[in-house]
C-alpha cells in the first residue's frame, strides 16, 4: 500500500509525518534539515512506495532535487493553496503542519508546482542580483538629484555627458554640498562597475544558449529578456498552449463573478515580476524604437487609439510572451512579416 509523507520544512529542522492511504498516522518526527537525512528516515518509515509533499518555499529545490535523487516521488505543493486546509486544524504545529500536508498528498486535493532545475535557479539569481543593484543606483542618483535640487543645482536630463560628470562639474563651485554628494557618488560609480561585470556574464550565458539566440529574433527582446523568460519558462512543453503563458505571468486581467456581478480588473500580477516588467519594456520598445513595418505594433497602434497607452503595452507584452512560446516550440525565428500562401 502506497503511503504519504508531509515535509514541514524550517532553517535547521524538517517536521515529517506518515501516513496510510486510509489517513492513520504511522509515524511523525523531526530530523534535521538535509536532503540525505530526510530521505533515510523516510525510507526507514515510509518505504519505497511513497508520495512526498513540501511546501513552496526558498529551500524547497535544494530539497526536491536531493530528495528525487535519492529515489523519492516528491511534489511541491503551492503554499497558497495548502493554506487554507492547514489552517482547519486547531493548533498550529510544525507536526500538525507536516501531518496536514500528508494528509492532502492522500486526498490529491493539491495542483503540483514545477520546481526549476538548479541551472536555472543559479540564472535566476544572477539576474536578481543584477536587477538589486539596478535599483539602488536609481535610489542613489534620485537621491543624488534631490540634494542638489534643494540648492538650485540641476544636473539634468540623462542625454549628453554621464551623470557623474555632469554632477562633478555642479559640484566645482559648491565645496559644502561637495562634502555630501561626493561620497554618494562614488558608491554610485562602484555600483556601476558591479552592474557592468554582471552585463558580461549575462552576455556570455546568452551567447552559449541557442535558446536566447532563437528568441532575440524577436522585436524587442534582448539578451536580458531573453535571459529571464528562458530561466522563467525553462520548459515549454510545461504548457499545452502558449496562450497560458501570459496567465503564467501575470498579464491576464483578474475576474470576479458572483451571482449578478461579473467584472474584470487589473491584470493578476501572480508571475515573476522580473519576467513580466521586462516584457512590458519590450512592448515599449516595439511601439516607440521599431521604425520597419511590423504587423504586430500595428495590432497594438490600433489598441492605443481605442484603449489608450496603458492597455495597448499590457496587451502587446501578453501578446510577446505568447509569441517567445511559439518561436520556442517551433525552433523557427521570427517573422516580421506573414508569409505569402501560393494559390
Amino acid at each position: 500500500m502506497p503511503h504519504y509523507v508531509g515535509l514541514d520544512v524550517s532553517q535547521k529542522t524538517t517536521a515529517i509525518c506518515v501516513v496510510d492511504e486510509r489517513g492513520r498516522r504511522l509515524w511523525r518526527g523531526v530530523c534535521v534539515t538535509d536532503p540525505g537525512a530526510i530521505s533515510a528516515r523516510v525510507l526507514k518509515h515510509a518505504g519505497v512506495d511513497v508520495k512526498v509533499g513540501v511546501e513552496t518555499g526558498s529551500m524547497t529545490p535544494w530539497l526536491v532535487h536531493g530528495l528525487r535523487s535519492a529515489g523519492l516521488h516528491v511534489e511541491c505543493l503551492d503554499a497558497r493553496r495548502v493554506k487554507a486546509a492547514l489552517q482547519m486544524r486547531l493548533n498550529k504545529t510544525d507536526e500538525n503542519d507536516a501531518e496536514g500536508l500528508a494528509q492532502v498528498m492522500r486526498t490529491g486535493w493539491y495542483r503540483p508546482v514545477h520546481v526549476k532545475s538548479l541551472d536555472a535557479h543559479r540564472a535566476r539569481a544572477l539576474l536578481g542580483a543584477r536587477a538589486q543593484l539596478v535599483g539602488m543606483t536609481t535610489r542613489l542618483s534620485n537621491m543624488i538629484r534631490g540634494v542638489l535640487k534643494t540648492f538650485g543645482l540641476l544636473p539634468g536630463t540623462g542625454r549628453g555627458l554621464r551623470f557623474d560628470r555632469r554632477v562633478e562639474a555642479l559640484l566645482e563651485g559648491a565645496p559644502e554640498i561637495g562634502l555630501i554628494v561626493r561620497p554618494l557618488l562614488a558608491t554610485w560609480r562602484q555600483l556601476r562597475e558591479q552592474i557592468a561585470v554582471f552585463d558580461k556574464a549575462v552576455q556570455r550565458q546568452v551567447k552559449a544558449d541557442p535558446i536566447c539566440r532563437l528568441l532575440m529574433t524577436v522585436p524587442g527582446i534582448g539578451a536580458l529578456s531573453s535571459l529571464v523568460y528562458v530561466s522563467t519558462v525553462e520548459d515549454p512543453s510545461r504548457f499545452t498552449r502558449s496562450r497560458a503563458v501570459g496567465a503564467h505571468l501575470g498579464l491576464t486581467p483578474r475576474r470576479y463573478q458572483s451571482g449578478e456581478t461579473d467584472r474584470s480588473g487589473h491584470i493578476s500580477r501572480c508571475g515573476d515580476s522580473l519576467a513580466r516588467t521586462l516584457m512590458y519594456e519590450a512592448a515599449i520598445v516595439i511601439l516607440h524604437r521599431v521604425k520597419q513595418s511590423l504587423p504586430l505594433k500595428d495590432w497594438a497602434a490600433a489598441i492605443e487609439q481605442r484603449s489608450g497607452p496603458g492597455k495597448a503595452r499590457v496587451a502587446l507584452a501578453r501578446k510577446l510572451s505568447v509569441i517567445l512560446h511559439s518561436v520556442w516550440r517551433s525552433g523557427e525565428p521570427f517573422r516580421w512579416a506573414p508569409q505569402t500562401i501560393a494559390a
